[in-house]
């Protein structure tokens, strides 16, 4: 059986693969029926929802549903974690914590800018991987703002999408 060929890394790179794929599928199906603003709309609020139960599922596998996140080193452990199991390596991106309460991004190529200009609609495309990251951080109870504010992909404005997340512990 396949699942007994492939080492947890290879199962890992799948999972996402896939995974990604419906949600550009999904995305994609959108704004062909609906237009890119519905599409937006709708990524954002399934972004929202599905946050919530990523969030309690990655707390659940740490064995910490009953921890509530209170402390810098405490988010650092668990977003490096959850990034462990979340992060694809096509997702081409660096984070790191330069300081106390600061969480800084790198997107060194964007797959969803990617898959948005494939589609020919990344001029119009909102943001939704920076948003998950800060719907995870809500979904915390994680007080935060991102800098810069993003509305339309950073990609259309700046040459490269990188930023911090100003965090409230």
């Amino acid at each position: 059986m396949l699942f007994d060929q492939i080492d947890k890394k290879q199962l890992k790179e799948l999972l996402v693969k896939c995974w990604m794929t419906h949600d550009g599928s999904w995305f994609f199906s959108c704004a062909r029926e609906l237009g890119i603003e519905a599409a937006n709309k709708l990524n954002k609020a399934a972004i929202k929802s599905l946050s919530v139960i990523e969030m309690q599922r990655i707390k659940k596998a740490m064995g910490w549903e009953n921890i509530k996140i209170k402390t810098f080193e405490q988010l650092k452990e668990f977003v490096n974690n959850a990034f462990s199991i979340l992060k694809g390596d096509f997702m081409d991106f660096e984070y790191s914590f330069p300081e106390s309460n600061r969480m800084h991004w790198e997107m060194n190529r964007c797959f969803a800018y990617n898959g948005m200009k494939m589609i020919g609609v990344n001029k119009e495309y909102e943001c939704g991987v920076i948003f998950r990251v800060s719907c995870w951080l809500n979904a915390l109870g994680i007080n935060h703002i991102i800098e810069p504010e993003i509305d339309k992909c950073l990609l259309n404005s700046r040459e490269k999408c990188s930023g911090d997340i100003i965090l409230n512990l």
